[in-house]
């Protein structure tokens, strides 16, 4: 029991501390955006290249589990939906930055 309250004691205290500390530093912008909506159109172009990449693989992957199915249905229904997944991936990575655009707008009041 004496041991929690010291332990209590010790997070409470690093926590404080933490907070005094925290308030005296200034936060240094790593990615140099300047503001949200800056940051938020990065993000939007780093998420579609991930995605529509990602999306041109898997329709790749998807067209290899259909020819390699050898008529199997279940085989097949599943390079389908991978396939059809794939596909909302691009159409969803090339709606990403008017998506993000709208936001901004809407953010900003004009």
């Amino acid at each position: 029991m004496k041991i929690t309250k010291i332990f209590l004691f010790v997070i409470l205290s690093l926590i404080i501390f933490a907070g005094f500390v925290s308030a005296q530093t200034t936060i240094v912008d790593p990615i140099n955006a300047g503001s949200f909506g800056n940051l938020l159109t990065r993000i939007a172009n780093g998420v579609t290249g991930l995605v529509a990449t990602l999306s041109g693989i898997m329709i790749i992957v998807a067209g290899m589990m259909y020819l390699t199915s050898a008529g199997d249905t279940q085989k097949m229904n599943t390079a389908k939906t991978a396939l059809k997944y794939a596909i909302i991936g691009i159409v969803l990575s090339l709606l990403a930055i008017p998506i993000v655009e709208v936001i901004k707008e809407v953010l900003s009041g004009s």
